[in-house]
């Protein structure tokens, strides 16, 4: 059995991870840590795992483990690893943004670096609306197709803002209103263009990105068009191709909705062609496959697991 750390598991991606790993066939949680929380139950944090666990919040930490999430705040993993020293037997996958800049750790998205995730042991997590956005714009990059700029609106559930409370995250300010924030410098762009020039170098073109709060609690939903020649059937076939071995990545035709990936680790991915434009919907559940999921698809890999133990989960339907 694996066994597993989590530091700041009071939080929705500490929550998700919990919910995730105590079903995981082969891992075994050995603690959470909180400081705000320590010595309560879990439960009582995260009433959904009313008699799913035992575990009590820890203030304590310790390496005898096999992997650590660091579930905590963009900042908090950075001074969290200057502090603690890590033996390089403990595999570490961060959740924060601190390290997706950081040459000595792998950027965790499994369909661009499968390969290099398997042989580190230093992860750090992608981004959610990156994961949705790269998702959407991969194939077309290794085809080498983003010759113009690229258009792109993604709305995001109130989640993805973490579980701290802000003026735009109280219900009242949520329900029934919308709201585009950070138009054209989302901080997750720098991560987004690193990974498509990874696959098409010195691409000059921008890309405009309009993130909007939604008034729903999870999922994002992002759709993206671009100029491009090639024709319908030919993105189907590229992007299926570039897929084929993506085991939570669905290419469709369908147009695409939240309900078929909230509480998944599924990202669908709708592919059409409208006059001279490629136009690519994605759709991820955002603590999933854009933070917990991705983070044990990631451990999956680095342990050489099937990549879907553990997330083989049901959507809700309805």
């Amino acid at each position: 059995m694996i066994r597993a750390g989590i530091m700041g598991g009071a939080g929705y991606t500490g929550g998700e991870m919990l919910r995730i790993l105590l079903r995981h066939p082969q891992v075994t949680v050995s603690f959470v840590h909180s400081n705000s929380q320590a010595g309560k139950p879990v439960w009582q944090v995260h009433e959904d795992l009313l008699g799913e666990t035992n575990l009590l919040f820890s203030p304590d930490f310790h390496t005898d483990i096999d992997v650590l999430f660091l579930c905590v705040g963009h900042g908090q993993a950075r001074q969290f690893m200057e502090t603690h020293p890590i033996p390089d037997t403990v595999a570490v996958i961060d959740l924060s943004q601190d390290f997706r800049a950081d040459d000595t750790f792998v950027y965790g998205l499994p369909e661009l670096n499968r390969e290099a995730i398997r042989h580190s042991r230093r992860i750090a997590n992608c981004g959610c609306f990156a994961t949705a956005i790269q998702l959407g714009l991969l194939p077309l990059a290794q085809a080498q197709q983003l010759k113009q700029e690229v258009h792109i609106h993604a709305i995001t559930g109130s989640t993805g803002a973490g579980q701290s409370l802000s003026a735009t995250s109280h219900f009242s300010w949520r329900a029934n209103n919308l709201q585009v924030y950070k138009a054209f410098e989302h901080q997750h762009l720098k991560e987004i263009r690193r990974s498509l020039t990874q696959l098409q170098p010195n691409m000059p073109h921008a890309l405009n990105l309009i993130p909007v709060r939604g008034d729903f609690t999870r999922g994002i939903l992002a759709s993206m068009y671009t100029e491009c020649a090639l024709s319908e059937s030919e993105l189907l076939e590229l992007y299926r191709h570039f897929y084929q071995d993506a085991p939570f990545t669905i290419v469709t035709t369908q147009n695409p909705h939240l309900k078929q990936v909230v509480n998944t680790n599924k990202c669908v991915v709708y592919v059409a062609k409208h006059e001279n434009k490629a136009f690519v919907i994605s759709a991820i559940d955002n603590l999933v496959k854009g933070a917990s999921g991705q983070a044990v698809q990631n451990m999956n890999l680095i342990f050489g697991l099937d990549e879907t133990a553990g997330l083989q989960l049901k959507p809700i339907g309805f």
